[in-house]
């Protein structure tokens, strides 16, 4: 299926990895990956593409209540892990358990937490890898150039104000599919 996924990305629908095309992510079992701007849901079907084209495995994370007959076993191949949201438990403490619990998880998740355009990310990402003790790798969704810049690695600090700075500065002037929500 991976020649499939090159092809539609590449040859359909034109797009190019840039930054680290190895995705050294691959030889690290566990890790953040933010995907930013989050704009639409054509980013899923992109992200979809990306971990295909690069034959990685990605995870992500879902309330439980949708892990459930056919949908549920879907979203478990495709890479979920259901979170109870219901509960008072601490949700950070809650995934940085799905970490260390797992040999290999590679959690991906837009930090605006939402499709529209927000003033400041959410930092529960922040959080986790730190809890988990993960690298956060950045990547684009970058419309405009039809093209995903991988970062490489970035272990955070204990200065949440400098490290977001610096995260953000690598999404610098990278356009989203809904231009406004950029």
């Amino acid at each position: 299926m991976q020649w499939l996924a090159k092809f539609i990305y590449f040859k359909l629908l034109g797009w190019k990895v840039v930054g680290n095309t190895t995705m050294s992510v691959n030889t690290i079992k566990k890790a953040i990956i933010i995907a930013v701007p989050h704009t639409s849901w054509h980013d899923f079907f992109i992200g979809i593409l990306l971990r295909k084209v690069l034959n990685i495995k990605t995870n992500f994370i879902a309330k439980k209540e949708l892990f459930t007959g056919p949908i549920g076993w879907y979203l478990r191949s495709i890479g979920g892990a259901p979170i109870n949201r219901q509960n008072k438990e601490n949700k950070v403490e809650a995934i940085a358990k799905l970490f260390r619990d797992r040999d290999e998880f590679r959690m991906t998740l837009a930090p605006e937490g939402t499709r529209k355009k927000v003033a400041e990310w959410r930092t529960g990402f922040y959080y986790i890898a730190k809890a988990a003790k993960v690298p956060i790798i950045m990547f684009t969704l970058d419309f405009k150039n039809k093209q995903n810049n991988i970062s490489e690695p970035f272990y955070p600090t204990d200065d949440m104000e400098a490290d977001f700075r610096f995260m953000k500065s690598f999404y610098k002037g990278v356009v989203g599919k809904i231009t406004e929500y950029s």
